[in-house]
């Protein structure tokens, strides 16, 4: 047995005293779906609805140990990391200051502070994640305070390691296959470390957002890249760039081994699991879910682990989730219609419609005189097949009929 799986052991050890084990769950309708014996290992139902409280939690543990008189800590984050190290800020009675974008909605400034009490003090400062993290060193470097990285530090990989450890205890052996989603690593390593260091032969899965694959730029490169995220729907885990302590153990993983997860699509899957299951997934948490279809022929007749990393999702997104799974699904398109200027002429165009055709947006865009004026129309359906049928109808009798679902500039702009 390692060093590594000995610590990981004896963190897991140590967090009996924030909170028990988190709940892994055999879910029978994924299983019954799947052909699979499906587990859930619900990280979702930490104290601060994340795994994030692990890492946070050993690394001060650790620091701690060697360090009695240290007494001030400091993290960069808006999501749960900055929830997690307010939590153990409490549980030690230390001084946390976490930096926090100032454009962080309220509902996350409110959920660190009730976490943290007197013990944090929370800061807003920079437009941007970049201008907070600045900040954040810089103070630390002034005051002589420790930063508490998110994921790109050793005993956070090692804390992060206890969900393997329990997951072990709780099944009583090694699952055939592991899902595990990825942002900047520290969950994906540090399980990955456990697993190896005790010889399982369990096969790793790991997921990426595609508006954030760092680990897929990473493995084609063979080091760690800044890339352009182009979608931050899964802030979880849309990572720019991926740490290089992660990468590290990570760097070996089979390319083929690593899985982009589609954001519409995972507002499906996150659906399914609100509307089937009552279970509450944010984005990055239901990464591992998403991908069980890509996966149905290997998994099929296996034991099989997916990590539910979060459940910090604010409600408010859902009307955005509703969208963009039905995007997804081709059950909603958004169009730009050319309409004659003449009387009768908008009839003709409902006329067209099927009898489960829907209009959910109408939006006259007419600005002067001419001859046409232009509709910005939102169409729902039952049927994804719908669309096409529609479409042939509407250009055969000469309207313009302009599909903007996907022009993401248009799309942002007008709706």
């Amino acid at each position: 047995m390692t060093d590594f799986a000995d610590n990981a052991r004896a963190a897991t050890r140590a967090l009996r005293d924030l909170f028990p084990a988190t709940p892994l769950m055999r879910n029978a309708h994924l299983s019954e779906r799947f052909g699979a014996e499906i587990h859930l290992k619900r990280e979702d139902l930490s104290p601060v609805r994340s795994y994030k409280l692990r890492g946070a939690f050993n690394a001060m543990r650790k620091v701690r140990a060697d360090h009695p008189e240290q007494m001030d800590f400091v993290c960069a984050s808006a999501g749960n990391h900055a929830q997690g190290v307010a939590f153990v800020c409490a549980h030690f009675g230390v001084r946390g200051r976490i930096y926090m974008p100032v454009t962080t909605p309220q509902q996350k400034i409110l959920k660190t502070r009730t976490f943290g009490g007197d013990a944090v003090e929370i800061v807003l400062e920079g437009d941007f994640f970049d201008e907070t993290l600045a900040a954040a060193k810089t103070y630390c470097a002034a005051a002589g305070a420790h930063f508490l990285s998110p994921f790109d530090d050793a005993d956070v990989i090692e804390g992060q390691a206890s969900v393997a450890v329990e997951m072990m205890e709780q099944l009583g052996k090694a699952p055939d296959h592991l899902i595990l989603p990825v942002g900047g690593g520290g969950l994906s390593a540090g399980m990955a470390s456990y697993l190896r260091a005790i010889g399982a032969e369990t096969r790793l899965t790991l997921v990426e957002p595609a508006g954030g694959p760092s680990l897929t730029a990473a493995l084609q490169t063979g080091a760690p890249q800044t890339i352009e995220i182009t979608d931050t729907f899964v802030d979880g885990a849309a990572v720019a760039r991926i740490g290089d302590r992660t990468f590290d153990v990570l760097r070996g993983t089979d390319p083929a081994d690593v899985l982009i997860a589609p954001e519409n699509r995972i507002c499906v899957t996150i659906q399914e699991m609100l509307n089937l299951e009552g279970i509450v997934l944010e984005p990055a948490g239901a990464l591992s879910v998403d991908v069980l279809g890509d996966l149905a022929d290997t998994i099929r007749g296996r034991s099989v682990v997916c990590v539910t990393s979060g459940g910090n999702f604010d409600f408010e997104r859902l009307p955005e989730v509703k969208e963009r799974a039905q995007n997804w699904q081709g059950l909603k398109k958004y169009f730009i219609l050319r309409l004659p200027q003449r009387p009768g002429a908008l009839r003709d165009f409902l006329d067209l419609l099927g009898p489960h055709d829907n209009i959910t947006r109408f939006e006259y865009l007419k600005k002067n005189s001419r001859n046409f004026g232009s509709v910005l129309i939102g169409i729902e359906t039952d049927t994804p097949g719908s669309f096409g049928p529609l479409t042939d109808r509407v250009v055969s009798r000469g309207f313009g009929f302009r599909d903007i679902t996907n022009d993401q500039i248009l799309a942002d702009f007008l709706i």
